[in-house]
């Protein structure tokens, strides 16, 4: 009985981690979208990487002033929408790999339309109970190789 009791314990907590994830990596479309630049920020290790179409943001203090830019605020100012589809995380310990796809909407001539499909690689890594991005890769889904590896490198784990 206690080896099932344990088996149980270890499966809800891979469960769990799995979810805070997901959960973790769902936020993230709408906090940069309400322009919430530290709480989009603090989904990053302080010293955490995020590399989008040649962009390379290497702390959370890049990200949130990522958001913060007139770039993004323009952005956000005509509507928009950063939807990150469901991940795929495979956890290991304190480390823990996620792929998902993504797609930003922008809203042009009184409709939405798709500007960008993405391909993207998070690394995690648990700090403190909590789980943070070490590192987030993003792609054009535009048929290079590249995005294609990306997504078999976590979905295939």
């Amino acid at each position: 009985m206690d080896e099932r009791l344990a088996e149980l314990e270890r499966r809800l907590a891979r469960i769990e981690d799995e979810r805070a994830i997901e959960r973790m990596i769902a936020r993230y479309g709408p906090l940069v979208d309400a322009g919430a630049a530290d709480a989009a920020a603090e989904l990053w290790a302080d010293d955490g990487s995020y590399e989008v179409e040649g962009w390379t943001m290497r702390s959370r203090a890049d990200v949130a002033a990522m958001v913060r830019s007139p770039e993004h605020q323009s952005l956000i100012g005509t509507g928009c929408c950063h939807f990150l589809g469901p991940a795929v995380v495979t956890v290991d310990g304190d480390h823990a790999v996620a792929v998902c796809e993504s797609v930003l909407l922008v809203h042009r001539g009184g409709r939405f339309v798709p500007a960008r499909a993405g391909a993207n690689h998070f690394e995690l890594h648990r700090t403190d109970g909590r789980w943070q991005i070490t590192a987030r890769t993003t792609r054009a889904l535009d048929g290079a190789a590249e995005a294609r590896r990306l997504l078999a490198d976590g979905a295939t784990r």
